[in-house]
């Protein structure tokens, strides 16, 4: 596919970047690794990323706004658009030698998500998509699945970590899903999630206490690709609440009623 000059830019800063967090992924061991939070760490690695995604970004837009998991926000010359960037999504997984996690960019233009890249290297998978011109894994058109059986539909979520206060909710969660369907899956990167749904790999995908950066570019890819993309609570705001559930069309209003319990 074709791209406009934008999307180009995104694919290229995100293969840039994924080249350069493989190349330290080989060798995890010597990371040196600092602790942010409870169980969410920060790398060298995750800086170095970022700082490779920016410049090639702002080179070629230097007028857009920022914001990113690691750099902060910065508000742009243009306030009508900004890229949101997440350099290194699943950095637990990296840490640990997992080969699961992506770097997620998505651009933003008068508050709504145009174009999304999520770039998977280990298995160099780039999922992306613009606003009207459908969502694509490498050269491959990217469609959700067709299953409208819930005890068929395999669904991805996120499992609250160190202490988290939405443990119960969550758990709560998966005691009214899991008997409706064939199984869930907790891979550990929510970009990769959402893109997996969009591929058709999962059917649906639900979290709470994201970031935009953790979901900006799923958000275009999932609706690209033909899937029904909301927020938890029904008339809420997926970037702001940082809640989201999505799915194909034909299962999505019966996995919505169980995971809202209405």
């Amino acid at each position: 596919m074709a791209g406009s000059a934008n999307l180009n830019v995104m694919l290229r800063a995100a293969r840039k970047a994924g080249r350069a967090l493989a190349k330290d992924f080989r060798e995890v061991e010597n990371l040196q690794v600092s602790m942010k939070g409870a169980g969410d760490f920060v790398s060298r690695a995750d800086i170095a990323a970022e700082q490779i995604i920016k410049s090639e970004l702002m080179n070629a837009r230097p007028t857009y706004g920022w914001l990113a998991e690691e750099g902060g926000e910065e508000e742009g010359k243009d306030p009508t658009r900004r890229w949101i960037v997440d350099p290194l999504d699943g950095t637990t997984n990296f840490l640990h030698g997992l080969a699961h996690w992506a770097v997620s960019i998505a651009l933003e233009h008068k508050g709504q998500i145009v174009a999304g890249v999520v770039y998977d290297a280990s298995k160099d998978e780039a999922f992306f998509a613009e606003k009207g011109e459908g969502a694509w894994m490498n050269e491959s058109r990217l469609r959700v699945s067709g299953r409208d059986k819930m005890i068929e539909a395999l669904f991805a979520t996120g499992l609250p970590f160190g202490g988290r206060s939405d443990l119960p909710e969550t758990l709560q969660d998966l005691a009214r899903l899991m008997p409706t369907c064939s199984g869930v899956r907790r891979f550990g990167s929510a970009a990769l999630d959402m893109a997996y749904v969009a591929a058709g790999r999962y059917d649906g995908f639900w979290e709470r206490r994201l970031n935009a950066w953790d979901m900006a570019a799923g958000i275009i890819i999932l609706r690209e690709a033909g899937a029904l993309v909301e927020p938890l609570s029904e008339g809420g705001d997926i970037l702001a609440d940082g809640e989201v559930i999505c799915a194909n069309e034909a299962i999505f209003d019966k996995f919505a009623k169980v995971i809202r319990n209405t």
